[in-house]
Formats: C-alpha cells, structure tokens, sequence
C-alpha cells in the first residue's frame, strides 16, 4: 500500500511540475457524444507535453480547439456559432490566437474550413491528433494545417488522457474506435472509420490508475462497444484472418467486461453504446455475474417498424429486438435500459410511426434520446432517399414520443419508491447547496441532503419521493440501526 502511495505522489508531483513549466494557453470545447469528450481529454494530454495548460478562459487562450459533432445538422450549426464568437475574440482581443476544429465536422468539412471560408487555422479528424504538435508548428510558421486520415490501427492507448472538468469520481475510458455497421443515416463510419480495438492490458492499466487516483465509476466507451475484439491488434473485419492462436487468445466485449471488474471489484464499471444486433447474452450474463458492473444497457433501437429498420439498414427486427429485451429483464431483472430514436425518416409513414410507439410501450425505457431525421451529406439515406416527411409531421410525431418517454420515465422511476438504492455521490445539487447529487446502478439521479458524505462516498439512500427523472430520499446510517 505504502508503495502504491509512493507512486501515486510521484505522479502527481510530474504532473505539478509539467503544469508549472507550461506557458501556453489552451481553451477546448466538446460537443456531441461521449467519445469526443474522452477525445478531448486525449488531446488536452498531448498538448500538455508541447507546453499547453488548459484554460477556461477564451480570451487568454494561444490555441483554440473544438470538438465537433456531424450526427445531426443542428449539432454543426451549434459549432459554427462557436466558431463565430471565437474568431470575433481573436479579432478584437487576441490576435495571436490559433483556432482549429477537431473530431467529425473536420474530417467531413476540412476543405470548406480551411480554404473556402477561412475561419479556422488547422483542421485535425479523430485520428489524427498525435499528429497535431505537427501541424501547430505548420500553423505558427503562417500556413494552415489539416490532417484528416482514417487509420486502422489508431486507438490512443499510450496515452494518458487528462481528465477535463473532472469531479475526480467518474471518467470515461475509451476502448474501441469506428463503426463497421453502416447504419444509412450515420456519418461515423465515414468521420471514424472501421472498428478496431485497444490492447485490453492497456484498458486494465488505465482503470487500476483511475482507482489509485480516486476514481470510482468508469464508462467503456466506443461507438459500438459490443464490437470490441482483440486479437493482437487491427481491423474487427480482418478476424478471420487470424491466426488460430490469436482466435484463440483473443478478448471479446464479455471477456473484456470480466476482466475490469475483477482488476477493481469496488470500482462501479458502465458501458456505452450497444448496438442490438451486437449485444450477445454472454454480455447480459456477465454484467448479472459482477455486481461491481451497473445494471444499465443503453441499447438503440432507432425505430419501432420493421420496415424502416431495414431503410436504416439496422440489421435487427423489431421481433428480436423484443427477445432481446425479455432475456435482459430475465437475467438482470432490475437492469435499466434507454434507448435512441428517430422519427421522420424517409418514407415513414403514420402506420410505421405507431409501430415506434408501441415498441416504446412493449419496453417502457427508463429514458431515451429523441429526434427528428436530419439528412447528412455523405450517406446512404443522404444520397439516395428524399427527406421527404414533412418538418411539421417530424415535429409532432417527436412531441408524441417525448411525452410518452416522460410518461414511461415516471413510471420506472416510482418503482424505486420506498426502497433503498446505492448511491455515489458526485456532486452538489443544481437546485440545493444542502444536498448531494449522485447515480445509482441504473444511472438514475438521485439527491439527497449532504450529511456527512463527501464527494466520492458510496451511500445507501431511501427513497421518499421521486420526479420522472430523479430519485430523492434519505440516507440510512447503517450504524445506528
């Protein structure tokens, strides 16, 4: 233990030194899904070691960097903005000041930045971030940058992330990159390119250094994290070549899960995202094995008809999607599960619209992410469908589901009242300065008052009252009982 200790000081005494040394600002901002976050932490590492501390103040900062998302065009008009109001701070406060544009709105607009309108100094796609001393020293020479290649073995397993905006209890750790599913709506495959996977040893090393350090709640992350396989490295679509001793030897998702949680039993370990053709019950059976692995599967289904589950090239029916869900509920009774769901896809009729409600009503979610269809340049259904569901009908059919989803939501959340829940605290409350917040297995919000918990402490909370969204009760003193 003492020896534990020891390293962890050493650690943090490299880090202070590091961080006294650098002279430079860096501001960077994410937006879009968890892996541009734990992606931002990556790079925020790597320009640490070119002499980079991070800021949160923009006017300060010598480098500029957003994290983009193309998933839907709202998410790109949000950076756009962004990149407005930066351009106007280095205009009339900073002119010394570099901006550039990481993640999957660099890799899809590179060229229309940098040359067409000239609003950004580099240009950097998700797998090209080691390169990015490179480039910022092609930038502060005057030219632009850009490197946007997709590689095939790119996972950032050498490198540390540093954990932005961190509540120092709960981290992302990322294990997979790439999509191999080509979904028509999707732009991932063409901005992240194929599945590959992260040497497991090295995933296994950065959760037992997120324990030392304090950490007590990990996500696995991955675009489609039931897709992770090692095998000694490369493409998932190149197993088959193989050798027998790789195959042999190789961790799937479920060997992968197993070994986390026996590497920190105390350590609460999530994952996302699940894709249903994906998910094995290997998985399922796991999770119910360890009770250090939370009982959440967030698992999208996009679409309640058979028919424009086949438009969307989701390799799954609405039928085994239901099987799906009764063996999950079989095994981990009490597992939450949530969902992602598009309405106005092309073609989609009213009929196929009753079809996604009354899936939602067979599975009742514990919550979900809801959607209107936005065509994205690039892809299958971009190229060769019409967007042809009226913005009205859109608008209505996602009112429809939300409310029904806040129904759902109510549902599932009462029938935790009265019982106790394990919580770990992670922060103050948003509504009450005399209350904690944290997230029970199910990732439910729960509040409760402070007590004399801290951040980071397991508690177990009775539940009084609830809202559709969150738990609220009173912690039990086990020792005056």
């Amino acid at each position: 233990m003492e020896k534990i200790i020891d390293e962890k000081k050493q650690g943090e005494a490299l880090e202070l030194e590091q961080v006294s040394t650098n002279t430079r600002k860096l501001f960077i901002e994410s937006y879009g899904c968890a892996m541009n976050f734990s992606d931002s932490e990556i790079v925020a590492s790597i320009m640490a070691n070119q002499g980079f501390n991070t800021t949160q103040n923009l006017e300060e900062a010598d480098l500029v960097l957003v994290n983009t998302c193309s998933i839907r065009d709202k998410a790109e008009q949000t950076v756009r903005k962004r990149l407005e109001k930066y351009n106007a701070v280095k205009r009339d406060h900073n002119p010394k000041m570099k901006v550039g544009v990481l993640g999957c709105m660099a890799e899809r607009l590179k060229t229309k930045f940098l040359e067409e309108e000239k609003i950004v100094d580099l240009v950097v796609g998700p797998d090209a971030y080691k390169d990015l001393p490179n480039l910022l020293a092609e930038v502060d020479e005057g030219r632009d940058a850009i490197n946007v290649i997709l590689s095939k073995e790119e996972t950032y397993g050498d490198i540390t992330p540093v954990r932005l905006n961190s509540n120092g209890v709960t981290a992302f750790v990322s294990i997979t990159r790439g999509c191999d599913n080509m979904c028509t709506f999707c732009v991932v495959p063409f901005t992240r390119g194929r599945e590959r996977s992260r040497d497991p040893q090295s995933i296994i090393q950065e959760v037992n250094d997120l324990w030392q350090r304090g950490f007590r709640d990990i996500t696995l992350l991955g675009q489609n994290v039931d897709s992770y396989l090692w095998y000694g490295g490369g493409l998932k679509k190149d197993f088959e070549k193989a050798s027998d001793m790789q195959k042999a030897t190789s961790v799937n998702f479920s060997k992968l899960l197993e070994l986390c949680a026996k590497a920190q039993p105390k350590m609460r370990i999530r994952f996302s995202t699940s894709n249903p053709q994906d998910l094995t019950l290997d998985v399922v059976e796991t999770m119910a094995k360890y009770d250090n692995i939370c009982n959440h599967i967030h698992l999208p289904v996009q679409s309640g008809s058979n028919r424009i589950l086949k438009a969307m090239n989701r390799l799954h029916t609405r039928e085994e999607y239901f099987e799906l869900i009764d063996n999950i509920r079989r095994i981990i009774p009490d597992c939450a599960i949530s969902q992602d769901m598009i309405v106005g896809f092309p073609t989609e009729t009213e009929e196929d619209f009753q079809d996604t409600v009354s899936l939602m009503e067979y599975v009742k979610y514990n919550f979900g992410y809801m959607f209107t269809y936005s065509e994205r340049p690039g892809t299958m259904a971009g190229r060769n469908m019409e967007d042809d569901v009226p913005e009205a009908i859109k608008k209505r059919r996602l009112q429809d589901i939300v409310d029904l989803q806040r129904a759902h939501s109510e549902i599932k959340t009462k029938e935790w009242l009265h019982k106790t829940v394990e919580v770990l605290v992670e922060k103050e409350s948003k509504k009450s300065n005399t209350q904690w917040s944290g997230r029970t297995p199910q990732n439910i919000v729960c509040v409760f008052p402070k007590g004399q918990y801290k951040i980071g402490d397991f508690v177990q909370v009775k539940i009084t009252d609830c809202t559709s969204a969150t738990l609220i009760g009173e912690a039990v003193d086990y020792s005056k009982a």
